[in-house]
């Protein structure tokens, strides 16, 4: 027990440790725990060989991450990646096993270990690209959904992968057992299997298989409510997170028993219950495990690296490593081209699945236990793979590196600008789009530029003109009249390149009106420090707005809301500035003495006025 609690507080100690130390230097939470696994194991050898029993157990955080992208898609949503899935998906897997299988070849091994290989490295890492995906905030571009359905055609081919694999041996490995006999070791270790399909005939295996798939469809939609229902009348917080862990470990346990993949079985069941009422419960109970049972596999794999066996063969291992993420990346930017993905998505896209993946570590094994890999390949392999999920948050980086100096569609020509404006409007989003409409329709002209080719032709059939391109480059400024120009609009997304505009726009016209979006109020003393004259930030009206609408429902007058509304206004308004002037760039406020003092004490006065002005109303009332 001393034992178990002290392996716990290391690897629960590394992860608090390493990942908001990665998170804050900007290499992303996976890379956080890769490294935490590096520094426990083989740099410090606090954890040792029970790392690859924990790592099984870890593998549980891909199975609940898959229900919990199957609650976010709908069955229609997945019948319209049908195309994505048996073509784009399809075309990798097949293309880049070909290509490996044949470099394996090419470097002698034999045709059925280089298939072998071939299966092993078409697969990428669900677990790290999606988690970093939903951390960017890119999941739903078209890179994104692209990537998506890649990886998911991946743990879809893993089933037919495991089923090919025992046919590229002749016999089944032998072993040398404790009295000097030999005996075979898969039928050894299928004595110690659950399953319900051994043995049966293939029609047998099929019926068992699809009954087992109906039968979580079945439960999905006729069983799940009266269950929940059940739950509910007991009151217990707690049981709806047993309810939905008890779920999960079912029906990975049953695609266990018929040989599929447990992933791929709570995958379905989430698109089942993507219409279910208790969607949001279930993704509420579970985010927590996901995201602890995943951190804890990327840091068993960081643990895991063999860099004795990287050190003596160094060269052949990284030679190994890039050569086939090279492959992966050539073959992916092909089918990108292919399938006309364009712009910072193609990148997404190739760089994003250029590495192995989890489930190689399992066909890998898998194959040493058929005999169909020998030991020391093994330990290659496993080291390959290990070492491509380490590069892959670099890869991340790269691309955000790339994203940030292109446009969305390199192939789209930057439009030239015929047109000035007393007006410019740089940025037209739903933030843009609503000053742009307010101000054309008293009367005003605007001259409107934005990278987003898709939003400017969008705009257009609604008959708003506007001109692609990147509205902080200065020859397009110039163009749409900067000089003359009486207001300028910065509406970008990219907060740096809003400073850069801002900036720019005050030193070359210092008497220019420049009105900015801000995304929160450290962006706001950015802006500020930049140049611009009034500083919007994008929740600010809205929310006010919303509170307002609260103080009426509270028992307040309209008057009295809009009062209390117009004194928080003003008090912040003016809050800001003091603020700004105690604000350190490149210093988070809450490491700002000043600033975290003062911003205390204009809270109590914001508090005091507010008070005050409820009770000045209610004397008024009693006065009448």
């Amino acid at each position: 027990m001393e034992t178990f609690l002290f392996q716990a507080a290391i690897y629960l100690g590394a992860a608090v440790i390493a990942v908001p130390l990665a998170a804050r230097l900007g290499l992303g939470s996976v890379l956080g725990y890769l490294l935490a696994g590096i520094v426990i194991g083989p740099l410090t050898g606090l954890v040792g060989t029970e790392a690859k029993d924990i790592q099984h157990f870890a593998e549980f955080g891909v199975v609940v991450m898959l229900f919990l992208i199957g609650l976010e898609l709908e069955p229609r949503a997945l019948w319209d990646m049908r195309h994505k899935l048996l073509g784009l998906g399809g075309l990798q897997i097949t293309i880049t096993m070909v290509l490996i299988t044949t470099g394996a070849m090419a470097l002698g091994y034999e045709w059925e270990v280089g298939i072998a290989i071939g299966m092993i490295f078409a697969l990428s890492s669900t677990a790290i690209v999606l988690q970093t995906l939903s951390e960017k905030g890119l999941m739903q571009t078209s890179g994104g959904r692209s990537t998506f359905s890649v990886l998911l055609s991946q743990d879809i081919a893993v089933i037919p992968m495991l089923a090919l694999l025992p046919l590229l041996v002749v016999t089944s490995p032998m072993r040398i057992t404790a009295d000097g006999s030999l005996e075979r070791a898969a039928e050894d270790e299928a004595h110690h299997t659950m399953s319900l399909v051994e043995g049966l005939p293939g029609w047998g295996v099929t019926l068992v298989t699809v009954g087992a798939v109906a039968a979580i469809i079945l439960v999905g939609v006729y069983l799940t409510r009266p269950v929940f229902r059940y739950i509910h009348h007991a009151r217990l917080r707690e049981m709806y997170t047993a309810l939905a862990l008890l779920m999960v470990v079912s029906i990975a346990v049953l695609m266990s028993l018929v040989g599929l993949s447990p992933a791929l079985g709570t995958f379905l069941a989430g698109v089942v219950l993507a219409n279910s009422e208790f969607r949001h419960e279930l993704e509420s109970d579970l985010e927590p495990f996901k995201g602890l049972l995943l951190g804890l596999f990327f840091i068993t794999v960081g643990a895991g690296i063999n860099f004795g066996l990287l050190f003596n063969e160094p060269g052949r291992i990284l030679g190994l490593t890039v050569g086939m993420m090279l492959i992966k990346g050539v073959i992916l930017f092909a089918l990108a081209v292919i399938f006309k993905i364009k712009g910072k998505d193609r990148w997404l896209f190739t760089l994003g699945l250029a590495q192995a993946g989890e489930f190689g570590f399992v066909l890998v094994s898998f194959s040493s236990q058929q005999g169909v890999l020998n030991a020391g390949l093994s330990n290659i392999l496993l080291l390959v793979i290990a070492l491509s999920m380490l590069i892959t948050p670099l890869l991340f980086i790269a691309y955000d590196w790339l994203s940030r100096r292109m446009t969305d569609d390199p192939d789209a020509e930057e439009d030239e600008i015929d047109e000035v404006g007393p007006v410019i409007i740089a940025g037209i989003g739903r933030f843009g789009q609503i000053v742009n409409r307010l101000v054309q329709s008293a009367g005003f002209k605007t001259v409107v530029i934005d990278n987003d080719l898709p939003t400017v032709q969008m705009m257009r059939k609604f008959g708003f003109r506007g001109f692609f391109g990147d509205p902080s480059r200065p020859d397009l400024l110039n163009a749409a009249g900067l000089q003359d120009a009486r207001v300028l609009v910065v509406a970008l997304d990219d907060r740096a390149a809003a400073n850069r505009l801002v900036a720019y726009a005050r030193k070359q016209r210092p008497n220019m009106h420049i009105v900015a979006r801000a995304h929160d109020r450290v962006h706001v003393y950015e802006l500020y420090s930049a140049g611009a004259d009034d500083i919007v930030r994008e929740m600010f009206d809205s929310s006010l707005r919303a509170g307002r609408y609260v103080l009426e429902n509270m028992g307040l007058t309209e008057y009295e809301a809009a009062e209390a509304e117009t004194t928080f206004y003003h008090h912040d308004r003016e809050g800001l500035k003091e603020l700004a002037a105690l604000w350190k760039p490149g210093v988070p406020v809450t490491d700002n003495p000043e600033y975290v003092a003062r911003a205390k004490e204009l809270n109590n006065e914001l508090e005091t006025a507010l008070a005050a002005n409820v009770q000045a109303n209610s004397n008024k009332k009693a006065a009448e």
